[in-house]
């Protein structure tokens, strides 16, 4: 018999043999895998036994209903103190922290973001000051931060006010007597507006041009996507999450956004290869956000790369009109459905304002009751609902309960504003728990996070906040629709289920 013939009678075996061995190998890996899942559970179960929380299962964790995220949380602070873990499934759980002295013990420690749900963010705004953790991140801040001086933080006020008024202009021309609006979709466009021309150096107005509802759609989408995956155990996987539907979609809504950043980034350098527009930038005492990163030279001596430059400008774009917005559209549904507050702010900044043709930086710190009021709805509806740690190294807390390295905390701030410990009946809308001279931790009202990784704009986004409610106020009632209550859910920003419907009353 021939080699050739020899051979091929051999083959089947070797086939079989093979799969034996493919068999026993798989079988050991699952084994492996199985055994390693199990025993890291039994030190998640340990390392978390003194933080009691309700029931959950072995394996899918504890089942929370659809977008009731919120009303959990909320009678967990009721049954549980301070701290409460939150099973995602078998081996991934969560510390949900709602206490502040439990908050401020984390904010002052460096703990890095906890990678497990942060990465999800990375393929959309990369590794920008949001996402960068130790000296890297350091070196970013100290560069970013003269953006937010004073002294370029005060010719704002104009910028955001035209921008408010174009919104109001058209509000004027959509709204009838007995008609309601989504307001949030208007707001988004709005703050993008403002963002644009602060931050970006750019010309036009993003409120009336429709291309730029594409790049507002995609940051929904994203929105939804990376919170839907970061509870989806089959999604964990990058590999298995590119080829899902939900995979594409977000790969699709990433190009929009980022094609809407390059464009931004383009457009300025273009304009600085004008000389007359370059000597003007040199001369400028302070330069913006995007003229910082674009000048930037780092530590080293070299400028950012690309990568490192889009990472800013995409983190930043998403920050500074997505939660701003936010915070603008739940502010208005609060003043809607108190209407006494409503009318005593209203009073106050007529007075200040009149008509409200002008108005100036120096106006915006003699708005008393009308923080007081952007305050107390920040309370109730924090723009950015929880933030979380990785713990590097162990934590004990003041109540001499600990936690090891590794665990990951969820600082819920929806939580800790809702916190009746904190504050007494925490449903109730009471601008007088932010009147001057009143008391309270110093972690008990956290709208921009804490410690040294607090939100950098949160300036520039207060002075926006009162610059839209003073010149809104002036134009319109807000009063609710009580057909369609807005319902909160939690996002990477706190949106509402079925959006914002308000009535506009014109005054007149």
């Amino acid at each position: 018999m021939s080699a050739s013939a020899l051979s091929s009678i051999r083959f089947p075996g070797s086939i079989y043999e093979f799969l034996q061995v493919a068999s026993v190998l798989s079988l050991l890996l699952l084994l492996f895998k199985t055994a390693q899942l199990y025993l890291h559970r039994q030190w998640l179960l340990s390392s978390t036994q003194q933080f009691p929380s309700p029931p959950s299962h072995w394996l899918f964790g504890h089942k929370i209903l659809k977008d009731q995220d919120l009303q959990d949380i909320l009678t967990r602070i009721k049954n549980f103190p301070s701290a409460c873990p939150q099973w995602l499934w078998g081996s991934k759980v969560r510390i949900q922290v709602y206490d502040p002295d439990y908050m401020k013990l984390i904010l002052g420690r460096s703990d890095p973001k906890a990678n497990g749900s942060y990465r999800f963010l990375a393929p959309w705004i990369g590794y920008g000051l949001l996402m960068l953790d130790g000296q890297t991140w350091f070196q970013h801040r100290r560069m970013l931060t003269p953006a937010f001086h004073y002294d370029i933080l005060k010719p704002y006020t104009e910028i955001m006010a035209d921008s408010v008024r174009v919104m109001l202009d058209k509000w004027e021309q959509i709204v009838g007597q007995d008609s309601t609006l989504e307001i949030f979709q208007h707001i988004t466009l709005m703050t993008l507006d403002t963002i644009m021309k602060c931050a970006f150096s750019h010309e036009g107005s993003v409120q009336l041009d429709r291309k730029y509802k594409s790049y507002i759609q995609a940051v929904e989408d994203l929105n939804n996507l990376v919170f839907l995956r970061v509870q989806n155990i089959f999604h964990q996987n990058d590999i298995i999450y590119r080829v899902s539907s939900n995979g594409c979609w977000a790969n699709s809504a990433c190009q929009l956004a980022h094609d809407h950043t390059d464009q931004v980034i383009k457009s300025r350098r273009s304009q600085l290869q004008d000389k007359e527009e370059f000597e003007k930038v040199k001369k400028k005492r302070r330069l913006d956000f995007l003229d910082i990163l674009l000048f930037a030279r780092m530590e080293n001596g070299r400028s950012l790369s690309d990568k490192d430059l889009r990472a800013e400008v995409d983190t930043f774009m998403f920050e500074g009109h997505d939660t701003t917005a936010s915070g603008i559209s739940w502010i208005f549904y609060a003043l809607a459905t108190n209407p006494e507050h409503q009318e005593r702010c209203r009073k106050e900044i007529q007075s200040l304002l009149g008509d409200g043709a002008s108005i100036t930086w120096n106006d915006l710190d003699k708005m008393s009751y009308t923080t007081m009021c952007i305050k107390e709805a920040l309370r109730i509806y924090p723009p950015v609902p929880s933030v979380s740690r990785e713990l590097s190294s162990p934590v004990t807390f003041p109540d001499g309960r600990s936690l090891p390295k590794g665990i990951n905390v969820m600082l819920s701030f929806y939580g800790l504003h809702h916190n009746p410990t904190v504050w007494p009946n925490p449903e109730v809308f009471d601008p007088s728990r932010f009147a001057p001279g009143s008391s309270r931790h110093s972690h008990s009202f956290l709208p921009f996070s804490g410690g040294a990784r607090n939100c950098i704009g949160k300036q520039f986004a207060m002075n926006e906040l009162k610059v839209a409610v003073a010149l809104t106020l002036l134009r319109f009632e807000l009063l609710p629709d009580p057909t369609r209550v807005p319902i909160p859910i939690p996002r990477i920003v706190l949106k509402s289920k079925n959006g914002i419907h308000l009535h506009l009353k014109k005054l007149q």
